[in-house]
Order: structure tokens, then C-alpha cells, then sequence
């Protein structure tokens, strides 16, 4: 059987009184892009807040690899790649030093050669030596994908990771993760409001609406839509919108 990577259990959180999530289940193989899809303000970025150990849920439980980000967080986040909103990363670190914090943090000897790689493939390692504040926000989007990826985690969790790259970067990193996934190697996670992301590269997709998991689409509902072409999953999706 294929390992569960992400088994998010009954989650329900709040902001001061206002409950944003409300039960929301969801699991993840190795080897499986996930995508979350969702309107503004529907608490996607919240239950990945959840997932990345920022945010305590009121109730239930979230594992990453088996371990519970509430009881083992330590454990959990070992297998975990986070990437971060591209404001969030430290202004007057240079991009290189932000990757080598990272590493550290995760008990890495070196940076990992096919990170490298792909900064390379990105055209950013001529900037990792520049600070962070002086970074596009598409440089900045692409460090904040290298950083998820250090230490080989079993799940890779990004927040619209794809906005403000260039086409040929969003493809390259698309390109990559599929790679990962081919080999069993990890789970993906991604929220987004990208449908063709969706239908081109989504092993499964569920839409979240006002804190619940409301739709799920599996593979072969995807797969569906890349026959019907185009506007399929998009009539779908509005259509679950109700």
C-alpha cells in the first residue's frame, strides 16, 4: 500500500470567535498532487497554517508522515517542506544564507545538489548572493520554492507558489515536483486558484467553501476533464460553487 504522507483529521480553527475551518478531512499518498481550490478568504491558507504547525487547531489532528503536528511536532516537520509567502522571508539575508538557515534547521550537512540544480535551471543563482529585499517578487517566489524542497521532505506544501513566476520558470518547477512525485519520493499540496494547474498536473483536487471540503474530484474525474477539454473543470467547478 502506498504510505498516507498527509492525513488531515476532523480540523476545525478559529481567529478569536470566528471559526474558519469547520472539520475539514483530507489525505495525501506519496507520489500525489493534491490541489486546494477555493475562493478568497475560504481558510486554504489557514488549514496550511494548520498543516505547517503555525496555527493550533481548536480540535482534530493533522499527521505528516505518521507523526502529529500537535502531539510530535518536532517529528512531523522533519518531513515537511513548507514554502513560505514570499514577504515573509528575511529582508536582510541574502538568498543563499536563507538556504543555508533553512538546511541547517532541517539537520542537513550541505544544500541539497538538486536544489542547486534547479536554482541554476531557474537563473537564480545569480542572485543568491544579493539580499532578499532587493528580490523581484518572482525571485523571491523561487527561493521560497528551493526552501521547500531542502531535505527531501515527504510533503511539499505551497500557497499559490506559481504566481509572479514567468512561464518558463512555473514550468520547470512544475517539470520538478512531477519528477518527485514520479518516484514516490513525496506528496505535493497545493492551493490554488489555477484550474489549468488543476486539470494538467492534479492527481486529485477538492474545493473548500466557507471552512468544508464541499467537492472532491479524484483521477479519473480529472483525467475526465482533460478529455472534454478546456472549459470542463471549469464547468464543474462552478457548478460546486452552486
Amino acid at each position: 500500500m502506498t504510505a498516507i504522507v498527509l492525513d488531515v483529521r476532523q480540523v476545525h480553527a478559529k481567529y478569536g470567535k470566528r471559526e474558519v475551518l469547520s472539520g475539514v478531512s483530507l489525505q495525501a499518498p506519496a507520489g500525489e498532487w493534491f490541489c486546494l481550490l477555493g475562493p478568497n478568504g475560504v481558510g486554504k491558507s489557514t488549514l496550511l497554517r494548520c498543516i505547517g504547525g503555525a496555527l493550533a487547531p481548536t480540535s482534530g489532528d493533522l499527521l505528516i508522515a505518521g507523526h502529529s503536528i500537535i502531539a510530535e511536532p518536532l517529528a512531523a516537520k522533519r518531513h515537511l517542506g513548507y514554502a513560505c509567502a514570499p514577504e515573509q522571508l528575511p529582508g536582510l539575508l541574502t538568498g543563499r544564507q536563507c538556504l543555508e538557515v533553512y538546511a541547517q534547521a532541517k539537520g542537513l550537512q550541505a544544500l541539497d545538489d538538486a536544489v542547486l540544480t534547479l536554482a541554476v535551471e531557474l537563473r537564480l543563482d545569480g542572485h543568491l548572493d544579493g539580499f532578499v529585499d532587493t528580490y523581484s517578487l518572482g525571485t523571491r517566489q523561487k527561493l521560497c520554492i528551493l526552501l521547500a524542497l531542502l531535505g527531501e521532505p515527504a510533503l511539499i506544501v505551497l500557497d499559490e507558489a506559481f504566481n509572479g513566476l514567468d512561464p518558463a520558470s512555473a514550468l520547470l518547477v512544475k517539470h520538478h515536483l512531477q519528477q518527485r512525485l514520479s518516484g514516490g519520493r513525496c506528496a505535493v499540496l497545493l492551493a490554488t486558484h489555477s484550474l489549468d494547474i488543476v486539470e494538467h498536473y492534479a492527481d486529485k483536487a477538492a474545493l473548500l467553501i466557507e471552512g468544508r471540503i464541499v467537492r472532491e474530484w479524484n483521477e479519473s474525474e480529472i483525467a475526465a476533464y482533460r478529455v472534454q477539454g478546456d472549459s470542463a473543470m471549469e464547468t464543474a467547478l462552478a457548478a460546486a460553487y452552486g
